[in-house]
């Protein structure tokens, strides 16, 4: 049987992961292409979709406060380890779905996916061949050069750490006017242009910060680099995730449904 093609949505908190999962997963459905959504969100509450496999079946963050005495975060950070644990008994729930892709909704915050060693874990288990990261930048930050900039480096960061192809997107775009997303598309396409509105924004240390961020980014990547736009709302961009996943997984050329 066929290995299903894994797409994990990473992001900072209120980005849109989960909303986008949903829109994704009907994508594919409007396709004609079979897919299953794993919620690896512990404390995940209210989702816009139904998990057809959900992590809050082996762990739950109420019973991990009061098992260990933790707080919320603190919770948070315990479960974001336990998911490690129980990897073999999702993976043999997930081995028995007939499907071609598997769409992952990771925690909502950044922090308990990305810098935790759990999940290098999770992703050798589920498959690393057959895997890519989404990255979602929040449109909100993309708007201005600073917050552009600081998503970059978050981005790089989580594909060093993970080590995947990654597609990096920014989220909710129907909220942001023709003139920014034109904008934002300069930026991420050439430094330069990213340098000079850094330059022109008024002197500060933050600033300065960003410039030497930018430049580190420059030469970890080599180059700039190639960024879409996806909205939940619109169903924008649900074909460039497809694309890069299709290029993976069968160097472009579509794979035949199940």
């Amino acid at each position: 049987m066929r290995e299903p093609f894994n797409i994990y949505f990473i992001g900072t908190a209120g980005c849109g992961k989960s909303t986008l999962t949903a829109a994704f997963h009907e994508y594919l459905d409007n396709e004609g292409i079979d897919s299953v959504i794993l919620n690896l969100d512990p404390g995940a509450e209210d989702l816009p979709y139904e998990p057809d496999i959900d992590i809050r079946d082996w762990i739950k963050l109420s019973e991990v406060m009061q098992e260990y005495g933790l707080g919320p975060n603190g919770a948070q950070i315990a479960a974001a380890d336990l998911l490690a644990l129980n990897v073999p008994e999702v993976k043999e729930v997930l081995d028995k779905y007939d499907t071609d892709y598997v769409v992952f909704d990771t925690p909502g915050q950044l922090e308990l996916f990305t810098f935790r060693e759990s999940s290098r874990k999770i992703i050798e288990s589920f498959g690393r061949e057959t895997s890519m990261l989404c990255f979602l930048i929040d449109p909100m930050l993309a708007k201005n050069p600073n917050g552009f900039v600081s998503s970059l480096l978050l981005a790089t960061t989580t594909s060093f750490r993970l080590g995947l192809p990654m597609l990096t997107m920014v989220s909710k775009c129907d909220l942001l006017s023709a003139e920014e997303i034109e904008r934002i598309e300069g930026w991420s396409s050439d430094y330069q242009l990213l340098f000079n509105a850094l330059a022109d924004e008024v002197t500060s240390a933050q600033n300065q910060v960003s410039i030497e961020f930018l430049r580190a980014i420059e030469t970890a990547t080599g180059k700039s680099g190639s960024i879409c736009f996806v909205s939940s709302e619109t169903m924008t961009g649900m074909e460039d995730i497809y694309a890069l996943a299709q290029n993976i997984v069968a160097g472009g050329e579509d794979v035949e449904p199940r």
